[in-house]
Parts: structure tokens; sequence; C-alpha cells
């Protein structure tokens, strides 16, 4: 299956790397540091059961992207529409875009600008960039994955490589079980500068954690979504399978990049307004993250 990336980051290159592995062609949309180094040195993938190098193509422009049969939509939030726009008429019409992305609306945002079958997926994986073209695998790596034309051949040539996929007819509720378990973590974690294990051995961030939790149930419950799992239990999981990941938002601050915490916390905000809901915890994390992002600029 010829495969590409479209914003080729630590989970991008992740799943990218899995497929390449096993024989898939891929090809990497990046930033120019990391595009240098997939095509002079290659993709290189390091986990706890190997450290590879394999071998990608890669550019900064989207028209790499041309004949894919599968793209790992994997851009942060704001940039969704601009980079679907720019992805899209390298595309054949039925080539399937996954979004491999935080929040609960880009898929939606995506079909706004696309024509091609769009299916969201909720990503579980705990990796980071390393160096550039270095992508460090820490936990997890399973893709739940919303069903659409070309769903199901993804997910066996994802499942083949690897990954652990499954289609799910209630990606909404997947979606935001996801997306309450990253606003559990992700801005305490980037506040802190601390990885999830390390976070809550801090006296008193459980019970912070359980508020913003609560908030974030009662938002879910007034939108009328079917929550997948046992939020507390999967809350809980984080923890165990990833303890040593810092939080994407905590990456992003650290090398003084905007974050996407406006569509994680600040979308829980929004929404609890709309719904006449308040929901203090997740406003104050909120502006917090907002307050350490000005400062780096």
């Amino acid at each position: 299956m010829k495969v590409a990336v479209m914003g080729a980051g630590a989970v991008g290159c992740y799943f990218a790397g899995m497929l390449a592995r096993v024989g898939h062609q891929v090809a990497l949309v990046g930033r120019p540091q990391h595009v240098e180094a997939f095509n002079t040195r290659g993709l290189r993938l390091e986990t706890k059961a190997f450290d590879e190098t394999i071998a990608v193509k890669a550019s900064t422009d989207a028209a790499i992207a041309a004949d894919a049969e599968l793209v790992l939509f994997c851009v942060k939030s704001p940039d969704t529409e601009t980079a679907g726009a720019q992805l899209a008429p390298h595309l054949a019409p039925d080539t399937l875009v996954l979004s491999l992305q935080n929040g609960t609306d880009n898929a939606e945002r995506l079909r706004t600008v696309m024509t091609q079958p769009v299916a969201a997926a909720v990503v579980y994986v705990a990796t980071e960039m390393a160096g550039p073209g270095h992508v460090k695998h820490h936990g997890r790596g399973e893709l739940i994955i919303e069903p659409a034309a070309g769903s199901r051949d993804a997910a066996d040539a994802l499942v083949a490589a690897g990954i652990p996929t499954e289609i799910s007819d209630n990606v909404r509720g997947e979606l935001w079980l996801k997306l309450i378990l990253n606003c559990a973590y992700n801005a305490l974690s980037a506040i802190a500068q601390l990885p999830y294990g390390k976070l809550v051995e801090g006296p008193g961030i459980p019970e912070v954690i359980a508020q913003l939790v609560t908030e974030r149930k009662a938002v879910a419950a007034a939108e009328g979504v079917t929550l997948a799992d046992d939020v507390d239990s999967a809350v809980r999981k984080i923890v165990q399978t990833m303890p040593g990941q810092f939080s994407s938002t905590a990456q992003d601050l650290a090398r003084g990049k905007p974050s996407e915490i406006d569509h994680l916390n600040g979308f829980i905000v929004a929404r609890a307004q709309a719904h006449g809901l308040s929901a203090p915890a997740n406003l104050t994390v909120h502006a917090l993250v907002k307050l350490i992002e000005s400062k780096a600029q």
C-alpha cells in the first residue's frame, strides 16, 4: 500500500515507520529539519523491542502524497483546514484520509475542505521526536477508527504491521473519551513539565485530575455523548501504561511552540459555557497554559 503522512511528527512517524518496515511505500510531509534527515539517513524508529532505520520519501510539499491510497493526517488541530486544502488536490477521489489528531471535530472540519473519504481515528501512543528524523516510542500504539470507504483495508494493513486497530461504530464516544483523558493530563504535565507517573505523585494532583474529569463528564452528558468506556478506569490506565510520557502540550511548551490547548481544555470550557455549565478547573489550567505560551512569544 502507498501511504502518506501529512504532518510527520512523533505520532505520524511512529505509525509510518511501522508500516514502512513491513514493506509499504511511505511518503512523509513534514518540517525541513526532519525532511532532510529522512531523505539523507532514513526514518529512525526506536522502540523497546528494536531500533531500526527505515527508508522513506519525504518533502515539505504535500504533492509528495500523490498516488497515496491511505493518508495519516497528523497536523496540529489549528492547522486542519489549511493542511487539508493543501493536500486534497494531490489525492485520488477514493484515497482514505485518517485523522490521527487530538480533539473531537477534526474529521468534520476536514470534510469541509476535502471530497475524499475522511475517517476519525482515536490514537493511544506515547512517542516523541528525539532528534531530526528520529522517533522514540515509549508505549502503547493502538488505533480505533471510524467506518468509512477503505477503513477495512486500512485496518487490515495496520494490524498486519503490528498496530492493534479496531473499527468502531461509536467513534464519537471514543473521541470524547480520549479528549477527557487528554484534558486530565496534558495541561498539568505541561505546567509542571513532568511525565504522567511523576505528575500524579504531586500533593493534591489526583484530586485536581478528578475535578477536571468530573467537569468533562458533565459536558459530555450535555452533548449527548455515550462515552465508550469507564472514564475513571481509563484515566488510571494512562498512568500505568505511559508513566514516563510527557504530554504533547508539555513537549510543545518546552520547545516554545503553540499548543493545542484551545482544542482540549479550551474546547471543554467553551462547550460548558454553551450548555450553561461551569468548568472552573478546566478554565484554570487552560488559562495557565495560555499564559506560559504567551511568555514564549
